[in-house]
């Protein structure tokens, strides 16, 4: 413990974020870090508990409470506490792959499970990561560390997003030699076209990327595995495959007037823009343009939030955000107590913008679409409304969300965004390698296992546990690698 009376000390600080409208006029990140003596202090705050729950990763009530990889945190925290930065740096990537994405896009269950957070302020552990690796970077330190020998064995890896890089990253460090395939132009799957560049610079993605590649780890994009990357050749060709094709099979409405122009998967929406901003800084206009429209975003969670952020980048008249279920309370009930996972209201980055420019939060409670009105040529200009109520059953004690008759109202919708989550793995994957495919429409597996059905075939990440954070598929990536070296060699010393 660096020093026992930090966390009576120092007080929690983190660093400053750009003002909503001064950032709204780009896409870049927002969050400018502590001064180095403010760090440390912050690494000072960390009691070295008894029982530090910050690193746990367990299931609370179906939730996870503390960090999903066991990150080493009361370790680094006293070393960013002593200034101390490479054996900091060393601590964290003994579970950590990729830092420098955990740093900038992780919810921080870690910091929800903090003791010092059960009677005050967490430590802000998110940042003192965030301080590590970017040093890291910048004493040279974090660069590339090719493998002295090669065992002879090749592996495929299906899919670069967190779980796929982070399989292909530790089966490398093996000695083994690592393809990664990737359907879109650019790697990095989810990280790259699913989360915005104002959450994630995509130099970030491609800074590690390149540090994969000189470490020996070959690249493939405008690979579609079972449509045009054909799936006999990698079955022929490799000694292991491992599926990290994401939860990539979004959630529907059923309404009347789904057929409408102007309707989009967010995905689909986030995507456009981020291709089109790296492509062409948004000059080739191929993309979902939200200007001067009056958005709708069904979807309460953080690719709901992220649609509204671009939303208002892109220069909306209006947006609101559907949330089906109640707004949650300011503070902790008594039901859902420390170390659990705070069920409590979040404000976030798009939703703070939304504030800023047009004085109000974008959030509906308890709300949900009844219906699209289209115009005489297809076109969505309004959406039916209609108010939710809790339901619940006095036998099960299930709770569902109803529909409170006559509550209907008619807004103005130019543009939809559906943000309603993910069902499982597209299916063209799974049938291409002829893998069985769950109730829930992931690929199944034995409990705790990561080996399919199929004969030297492996899956993690999304495609296995279902839409998760990217904490957890980079856990998942480290454990199918172990899973497969295990598989090869007969023993593994991966951590």
């Amino acid at each position: 413990m660096g020093k026992p009376t930090g966390f009576l000390d120092y007080d929690r600080k983190t660093g400053k974020t750009v003002d909503p409208k001064a950032r709204i006029k780009n896409y870049n990140e927002f969050h400018l870090p502590l001064s180095e003596k403010e760090q440390r202090c912050q690494g000072a705050r960390c009691m070295d508990c008894g029982v530090p729950f910050c690193q746990s990763g367990v299931m609370i009530k179906g939730m996870v409470s503390g960090c999903p990889i066991n990150n080493l945190i009361p370790e680094w925290n006293e070393l960013v506490y002593n200034g101390t930065w490479q054996q900091a740096y060393n601590r964290l990537k003994k579970t950590n792959s990729f830092p420098e994405f955990t740093a900038r896009v992780c919810p921080a269950p870690c910091e929800a499970a903090c003791t010092c957070g059960l009677n005050g302020d967490p430590v802000s552990i998110k940042e003192n990561e965030y301080a590590i690796i970017e040093r890291a970077y910048q004493s040279g330190i974090a660069g590339p560390t090719p493998p002295k020998i090669r065992t002879g064995k090749k592996i495929a890896v299906v899919g670069s997003g967190p779980a796929g890089l982070a399989a292909a990253d530790q089966l490398n460090k093996r000695g083994h030699s690592v393809t990664v395939f990737e359907r879109e132009d650019r790697i990095g799957g989810l990280l790259m076209y699913g989360i915005p560049n104002m959450k994630l610079e995509k130099h970030i993605i491609e800074r590690k990327v390149k540090i994969m590649e000189e470490e020996g780890i070959t690249f493939v994009t405008g690979a579609d595995v079972g449509k045009t990357q054909k799936t006999k050749e990698l079955l022929k060709d490799f000694d292991r495959i491992i599926l990290a094709c994401g939860a990539s099979s979004p959630r529907d409405l059923k309404v009347p007037g789904r057929d409408a122009q102007g309707i989009y998967f967010a995905v689909d929406f986030l995507k456009s823009t981020t291709k089109s901003l790296l492509d062409s800084n948004l000059q080739d206009n191929l993309y979902v343009s939200t200007k001067g429209k009056h958005v709708i975003v069904i979807g309460g969670g953080d690719t709901g939030n992220d649609c509204v952020g671009t939303s208002v980048r892109h220069g909306c008249a209006s947006v609101t955000q559907l949330e089906m279920m109640p707004k949650l309370p300011e503070k902790r009930t008594a039901d859902n107590s420390w170390p659990e996972w705070p069920k409590v209201l979040k404000t976030d980055y798009g939703q703070e913008e939304s504030v800023a420019v047009f004085g109000k939060d974008p959030r509906a409670y308890q709300t949900t679409v009844k219906e699209f009105i289209k115009d005489k040529s297809g076109k969505v200009v309004k959406a039916v409304l209609m108010s939710l109520e809790q339901n619940k059953d006095e036998k099960t004690g299930r709770i569902s969300m109803e529909p409170i008759v006559g509550s209907e109202k008619e807004v103005p919708a130019d543009i939809v965004l559906i943000a309603a989550g993910f069902l499982g793995a597209q299916s063209y994957v799974a049938e291409a390698f002829g893998v069985k495919l769950n109730e829930r429409s992931n690929v199944e597996t034995p409990k705790g296992k990561y080996r399919t059905d199929v004969d030297k075939v492996f899956v993690a990440g999304d495609m296995h546990r279902g839409q998760s954070l990217v904490v957890w598929a980079i856990r998942e990536g480290r454990e199918v690698a172990k899973e497969v070296d295990k598989n090869l060699m007969g023993y593994s010393n991966l951590a």
